[in-house]
């Protein structure tokens, strides 16, 4: 596993989404493993659930803040989840499935850090 961050154009701001170990934590909380959260985002069931997917992006998106704030001595608040819906809304709901996915899979790929 290494750390993967990715940038999010969004409103004309940039965002961090950042997959690590913190994160995973967070959706193991919530959804006992990485394997059934996955399936519940990934579509291969047919569409993806919504709510497993805003949860992640929302870990995702407020680490990436937290990160942010912790090197930059910066105090951005962190994403609502109403926020990051509508922020999926806008984007589109396949544009953030695809990137939410290609950081998973980058993140689980090697051990090396990445950022």
């Amino acid at each position: 596993m290494k750390e993967v961050s990715k940038v999010l154009n969004y409103k004309d701001k940039e965002y961090k989404i950042v997959f690590n170990l913190n994160v995973m934590e967070e959706i193991q909380n919530e959804y006992k493993s990485l394997d059934e959260w996955g399936k519940l985002t990934d579509g291969s069931q047919g569409e993806p659930n919504i709510k497993a997917l805003i949860y992640g992006f929302t870990a995702m998106l407020n680490e990436g803040i937290e990160i942010d704030n912790e090197e930059n001595g910066t105090d951005i608040k962190p994403f609502t989840r109403k926020q990051v819906g509508r922020m999926i809304t806008d984007i589109g709901l396949d544009t953030m499935a695809n990137t939410l996915s290609e950081t998973v899979v980058a993140s689980t790929q090697s051990t090396e850090k990445n950022v």
